[in-house]
């Protein structure tokens, strides 16, 4: 029987990462994998589906100068714009596993089954550990409802070889929107079914609003307060039922949110806790088994499950998996958190929930941007930021809409978390025009 200082379950940014931070450390690491090497992110995930919508934003600037120099809209060819998506996702297994066994990290393929708490099981081999690390991600959820055999899944969608030419979602979460925007621009009709009429709710809803309304003049369709009770086969199409609600499409994606991956991994057998949302871990990301930790998506957290955010927690949990005695609690700094799109959607501060709850505490700025020199100059006609205040007038949570969003949100994460005065952020030259070149105007 084969025996390890740490074995992590689950190549993923994640447990990439700590694999790679356990091994410099001297620890000698076994890292499990039961599907593709690499983990969501880069093959069916984020990555992927930023590079199809980089196309969509080359598209989408084009559309804005109209009339200014410009006269026709490309058209994007799906097939193209795949191969183009494939030249990056094809080889991430095998350079995940080539930089592994550079490192002298051992892997094994297959689902990883806990014995008890030092020992696992992969297809019929018993490893031992000291200590284990749990990072096994989430997968899509199931909408159940009758026909659910007939969704597919953004996994799916981001391996279509040729798209429909009609596709619905059901769901209106960000998976939702930057798909839905992606295939709308590639030629699909594409339409959001949403059980509420709170798209987005993470997000601030006066801006998110505004986006709806930017994407139903792009000609996405949006369907809200429909309860979906059934997807059924209409040869050679799928009608979605509701109440008084029926859509015939050619293809439905179910994006009803993620589940963690903690089937068969016989957590019971372990002595850890875990619960729908994922695996209970404390403040040093440890389970309730002492030799058993977890970090990433799998985890039952209120933390965006975002893969810089499960880089951060495999940084501090080597640490502590490694530094006897450490009692130091992961302490998580401001999170951005984005849609993408032609238009997108970014936001940082106390969540959305937190400031419902307290309103009174709170007051707000919206500013229209459309006019700024930064955003005039690109004809973004629906750039916008709104900024939250507490009692003393400090900024608590901010907003953006607009194409240069998530590059706006990260130098307002770095003032907001040096808490930087509007004479500290005057003192910088930056380069003009850009996004930073507008800080001091918002500080």
């Amino acid at each position: 029987m084969d025996t390890y200082d740490v074995i992590v379950i689950g190549s993923g940014p994640a447990g990439n990462a700590a694999a790679y931070g356990l091994k410099e450390q001297g620890k000698k690491v076994a890292i499990i994998e039961s599907d593709l090497w690499g983990g969501t992110c880069p093959n069916r995930g984020c990555d992927p589906k930023k590079m199809l919508m980089s196309g969509v934003e080359v598209q989408k600037r084009v559309s804005t100068m109209i009339g200014k120099g410009f006269e026709q809209v490309p058209n994007i060819n799906w097939e193209d714009l795949m191969a183009f998506k494939r030249s990056y996702t094809d080889h991430v297994p095998e350079n995940t596993k080539t930089g592994l066994d550079e490192a002298e990290i051992d892997r094994y393929q297959g689902q990883a089954e806990f014995v008890d708490a030092h020992n696992i099981m992969v297809n019929d081999q018993t490893l031992a550990a000291d200590q284990f690390l749990i990072a096994t991600g989430q997968r899509p959820a199931v909408l159940q409802i009758d026909g659910s055999e007939l969704l597919q899944s953004s996994t799916d969608f981001l391996a279509l070889e040729h798209l429909p030419k009609r596709i619905a979602f059901i769901g209106a979460g960000y998976i939702a929107f930057e798909l839905a925007v992606i295939a709308n621009a590639a030629g699909s009709e594409v339409h959001i079914i949403h059980h509420n009429d709170r798209p987005l709710k993470e997000f601030d809803k006066e801006l998110v609003d505004d986006l709806v309304k930017h994407l139903e003049a792009d000609g996405i369709h949006f369907h809200f307060n429909i309860n979906t009770k059934s997807v059924e086969l209409a040869e050679p199409n799928y009608k979605i039922v509701g109440d008084s609600f029926e859509l015939v499409t050619d293809m439905v994606i179910g994006a009803t949110g993620r589940v963690p991956n903690v089937e068969g991994l016989h957590l019971d057998k372990a002595g850890v806790a875990f619960d729908k949302r994922g695996i209970q871990v404390d403040e040093h990301l440890q389970t309730t088994q002492a030799t058993i930790f977890a970090c990433g998506d799998v985890l039952a957290k209120s933390r965006p499950k975002l893969t810089p955010v499960a880089g951060f927690e495999a940084n501090y949990v080597v640490k502590v998996m490694t530094q006897a005695g450490s009692t130091e609690k992961i302490s998580y700094p401001l999170i951005p958190t984005i849609v993408f799109g032609d238009q997108r959607l970014a936001r940082i501060g106390l969540s959305e929930k937190e400031l419902a709850d307290h309103a009174e505490k709170y007051h707000s700025q919206t500013i229209d941007l459309s006019s700024w020199y930064t955003y005039q100059r690109i004809n973004d006609q629906g750039a916008a930021i709104k900024l939250v205040y507490d009692e003393q007038d400090q900024i608590v949570a901010i907003t953006c809409l607009s194409q240069l969003a998530d590059e706006l949100i990260n130098y307002l994460l770095l003032v907001l978390s040096k808490k930087m005065t509007h004479e500290e952020v005057a003192d910088y030259i930056f380069a003009y025009p850009s996004p930073a070149s507008d800080l001091s105007y918002f500080i």
